[in-house]
């Protein structure tokens, strides 16, 4: 395979536009399609070629990147593009599917001759748009060549969970890392909201706290995101931790385990949802504390 590869990148949304703008800005050919072409078009100013549909995208791709929101919607899009695919070519699947998505999408890539890698990342629109993500990895040695450059363009770093992409090594372990993404995001959001109906200054909790174990960047981040208004663009939105959410719930179901937390999670961030707040931030959960948006 030669240094510069045709890269297709299906879907780009918040993360899937930064990932196809990196893999064009390091030099190889990248075709993107996404359902609403006109929130596309900003990509060709990099370099990228917005197509209409999802076949004109995969035509002769050595590499198929799926960035979309969820996995019936990936496997919608694939199969759109089955026609157009070419057999030994390499799928970087990273929509956040699931258990139960992934195992459809397998199928899909067995049927089609496709090299699947499970390869959802980690990471919200700053390091996407900087090509500092990370990138949990599982496919076959033999092919990590083929796929490499186009991760070494989206992320920092890789973390290879296994050989086998459909036995969805990667998507397991990101299903704990946003189980904790989202307790956290959450968890900033009841801190000021009981900051508030307490008549506390948010910034004596942090003073309080400053430094020690209890200390997270990740909660100065969330809560900053509130209290300065900054919700939007979002970098992860709410409606997408909703989905996410619900999807840990299920995998923990399946497994005989009881996710109290992931549970309330999900509620809480379907309850901003219907607020109005879905395109926000997922720290837009905060307003899910009060009957009505409450001034900040």
């Amino acid at each position: 395979m030669s240094d510069q590869l045709t890269v297709s990148v299906l879907g780009t949304g918040i993360m899937g536009a930064a990932m196809a703008r990196n893999i064009a800005r390091a030099g190889h050919t990248v075709r993107a399609w996404n359902r609403s072409r006109d929130k596309a078009e900003h990509l060709t100013a990099d370099g990228v070629h917005v197509v209409d549909t999802p076949a004109e995208a995969v035509a002769d791709a050595d590499v198929v990147v799926t960035m979309l929101y969820d996995g019936p919607a990936a496997l919608d899009v694939m199969r759109q593009a089955a026609e157009s695919l070419r057999p030994g070519a390499a799928w970087l699947q990273s929509t956040t599917a699931g258990l139960d998505g992934l195992s459809d999408l397998a199928d899909f890539a067995t049927a089609h001759d496709l090299v699947l890698f499970d390869a959802p990342v980690l990471g919200t629109r700053q390091p996407a748009e900087a090509g500092e993500l990370l990138v949990l990895a599982a496919g076959p040695s033999a092919y990590r060549d083929a796929v490499t450059p186009v991760l070494d363009a989206v992320g920092t770093r890789t973390v290879w969970t296994g050989e086998d992409g459909a036995a969805g090594s990667a998507t397991r372990l990101k299903l704990v890392a946003n189980s904790w993404v989202l307790a956290a995001t959450n968890a900033a959001g009841e801190v000021l909201a009981l900051s508030k109906a307490l008549d506390v200054d948010p910034q004596n909790f942090f003073d309080a706290i400053a430094g020690g174990g209890l200390d997270l960047p990740y909660l100065r981040l969330k809560a900053g995101l509130v209290l300065e208004d900054r919700l939007t663009p979002a970098q992860f939105a709410v409606d997408t931790a909703v989905k996410d959410a619900r999807l840990i719930v299920e995998a923990g179901r399946q497994h005989g385990v009881r996710l109290d937390v992931a549970e309330a999670s999900a509620a809480r961030l379907a309850r901003a949802a219907d607020q109005g707040h879905g395109a926000q931030d997922m720290a837009a959960a905060y307003f899910a504390s009060f009957e009505e948006d409450a001034d900040r």
